[in-house]
């Protein structure tokens, strides 16, 4: 059945991201500020221009306002887009087309942000997903200029359904509990911000709803387990959300019968790492450098590397934490590594294959990650992203030794990684998964892209698959193999993944604590028996039903 012929149906379905159900009114999100026109030409440029600043500040000040009722991921969001709206070459951006090309201010922001929402869109995963944050900003300075009331969330008089195309991350970090009782988005992903931070704050969200804007609804019922978004009848009464329960987390990954799956934080900054500390991680599965490189015009100084890394590895001295060597190349250009373009860059040289043609660049950051190790106190382990094959892994481990670091694993996050599992993890200490980038390369989809995103659903069969396959691995050469994609932070998914045999789950703050109460929940056996049920089914829709209690 097309989406047409569900919308008219009144049922739908989408990627569940977070679970629960609940159904009520329907609450319209606004559609985004269109474009803005790049006429009349100001009479007084100057004074145009002058206009961008003040703005600003009165935008990243509502948000910082609103950033001081929030906690966790939620103000960490705020405060960075925040950040991005007080941003002084974006101001500076607009000021000089305003100033050089006679544009009106609105026009001149509009351009000025599409040039950075474009940059991040090409450098591609982790920071393709802050094109949504770069637009909301964007859209909050147009309309603080042009005197309008910004895009976004409306005030709710009563409990909520919130429809929308998409939600920016400020928006979802703004929301109430008490009044949104559901979340539908006809784009996003599973990987989004408005699925992490739904989980987050306990509210049922489903997302890729395609044809949802042209339902016709007063009110709907939504199933965050199945992702199943049906017409209620308005005049029925609201049924608040409806969330399992689980069992109380005493701060150790393991099953109810004492097997350990250790339960790590993902983290790209010394904010996030301090989030997941506060959030109860025991460590830290994913730590992303990119950050000390995304706006370095010179490779950074192996000093500011170490600096930089031990501001992120401090607040988890004598815990263990896995640290990832740059993903960049030509998906990611970077001015100091001189990327050649390429017609497909997500296939190109990127991650460590950048590392081949430049050794150097891998050998100085391996240098200022083992003294960051060293001034931190933290237990750490580096891994390559973007390995393909046994002796790609086995050159880089060989590298990761000369430097001093005594462990050294590997990203599978390519499908011929994972056919190898057993051959890779004989050459290095440790594997581990990135679902989101292993799912997007196994089904030919993009992750950023809604109109596939239910292929990068991590409940598909053929991901837990090749899951198992891993899983195996680790089991036969008696190495650890975790997951650090956004799979892991679904907490009935991370039954499934530990009894596919995987010994780690590593997610965004938020979920830290509600996977590790799951997992303290279920027994190893039980564990097993869903992750065999779940295999074998066909689609992600029956992989859920199979895993529910």
């Amino acid at each position: 059945m097309s989406a047409v012929d569900a919308a008219s149906a009144g049922s739908l379905t989408g990627v569940a991201v977070s679970p629960g159900r609940a159904s009520g009114p329907v609450v319209r999100v606004a559609e985004p500020l269109g474009e803005p026109a790049a006429t009349p030409t100001p009479a007084d440029p100057a004074a145009e221009a002058a206009r961008i600043a003040p703005a600003a500040a009165i935008v990243a000040g509502r948000l910082e306002k609103q950033a001081e009722t929030a906690t966790g991921e939620a103000a960490t969001i705020l405060i960075t887009t925040a950040a991005m709206a007080a941003d002084p070459a974006l101001t500076a951006q607009a000021e000089t087309l305003v100033k050089t090309q006679g544009l009106p201010a609105g026009r001149a922001v509009y351009q000025a942000a599409e040039g950075f929402a474009e940059a991040l869109a090409a450098a591609g995963g982790y920071m393709a997903e802050r094109v949504r944050d770069v637009r909301d900003v964007r859209d909050r300075l147009i309309a603080e200029l042009l005197g309008i009331a910004p895009p976004g969330v409306p005030e709710l008089a009563a409990p909520s359904v919130l429809v929308a195309r998409d939600l920016a991350p400020a928006d979802t970090a703004g929301l109430d509990p008490a009044k949104v009782l559901a979340l539908v988005t006809e784009e996003g992903g599973p990987t989004s911000h408005t699925a992490i931070l739904a989980r987050a704050l306990g509210i049922p969200a489903v997302v890729a709803v395609r044809g949802l804007l042209a339902l016709d609804a007063q009110a709907l019922a939504v199933d965050g387990d199945t992702g199943t978004v049906e017409i209620a009848d308005p005049s029925a009464p609201v049924v608040t959300a409806t969330v399992a329960q689980l069992a109380e987390w005493n701060g150790t990954g393991a099953t109810a019968d004492g097997h350990r799956v250790k339960v790590y934080g993902n983290v790209g900054s010394p904010a996030d790492a301090q989030a997941a500390a506060d959030a109860g991680a025991e460590g830290v599965g994913l730590f992303r450098t990119e950050f000390c490189y995304l706006d370095a015009s010179d490779e950074p100084s192996v000093a500011d590397q170490r600096a930089a890394y031990t501001a992120v590895l401090s607040p988890f001295r004598g815990k263990p934490v896995i640290v990832r060597t740059l993903d960049a190349g030509a998906d990611k250009p970077l001015a100091f590594l001189s990327p050649e373009a390429e017609p497909n860059p997500a296939l190109g040289v990127r991650g460590l294959r950048v590392a081949f043609d430049r050794p150097e660049v891998l050998d100085r950051q391996l240098e200022a990650i083992a003294g960051a190790a060293e001034d931190s106190g933290a237990e750490v382990s580096v891994m390559a992203p973007m390995v393909a094959t046994v002796e790609e892994a086995a050159w880089f481990a060989s590298r990761v030794r000369a430097a001093g670091i005594a462990r050294a694993g590997v990203m599978i996050e390519i499908p011929a990684a994972a056919l190898s599992a057993r051959e890779i993890l004989e050459a290095v200490d440790f594997v581990s998964v990135g679902t989101n980038d292993l799912a997007q390369y196994t089904f030919a989809a993009d992750r950023q892209l809604g109109a596939v995103a239910k292929l990068n659903d991590p409940w598909q069969p053929a991901l837990l698959r090749l899951l198992k396959l891993i899983g195996d691995a680790a089991k036969a050469t008696g190495k650890p193999a975790g997951v650090c994609g956004e799979a892991a932070a679904d907490p009935r998914l991370a039954l499934v993944l530990a009894g596919l045999g995987l010994t780690s789950l590593s997610m965004n703050a938020p979920a830290v604590r509600a996977v590790g109460a799951s997992l303290a929940a279920a027994t190893l056996a039980e564990c097993e028996a869903l992750a065999e049920a779940t295999l074998a089914t066909t689609d992600p829709a029956s992989a859920r039903a199979a895993a529910r209690p």
